[in-house]
């Protein structure tokens, strides 16, 4: 978020909001967290669309609720804990294909 410009003082988690709207220095960011939501039936009522085009940026936790509504060029951020030191978090970043 800070390498976005966003400089609001909180950045909570939207878990129970769903969706979390901030101010960026040229764009705005829209953060959402899917996991309470069954499908994309439900996602879809929530009118999320509108943040897949500029000026937004959407960030997604738990995007397989609906991942048929995300672009092919989306970039996936995968994080997991590592094995041995659960305190690290390893990181894998996935390109999707630009058409």
């Amino acid at each position: 978020m800070r390498a976005l410009g966003v400089t609001d003082t909180a950045l909570p988690s939207p878990t129970f909001a769903i969706i979390q709207e901030y101010e960026g220095e040229n764009c705005r960011v829209t953060h959402m967290d899917w996991y309470r939501l069954d499908d994309a039936d439900e996602i879809e009522m929530l009118g999320v669309r509108d943040y897949f085009q500029p000026p937004w940026i959407a960030l997604i936790e738990w995007p397989q609720r609906a991942e048929q509504m995300i672009a092919g060029d989306a970039i996936k951020v995968h994080l997991w804990p590592d094995a041995d030191d659960l305190e690290t978090r390893v990181i894998e970043i996935e390109q999707g294909s630009v058409e």
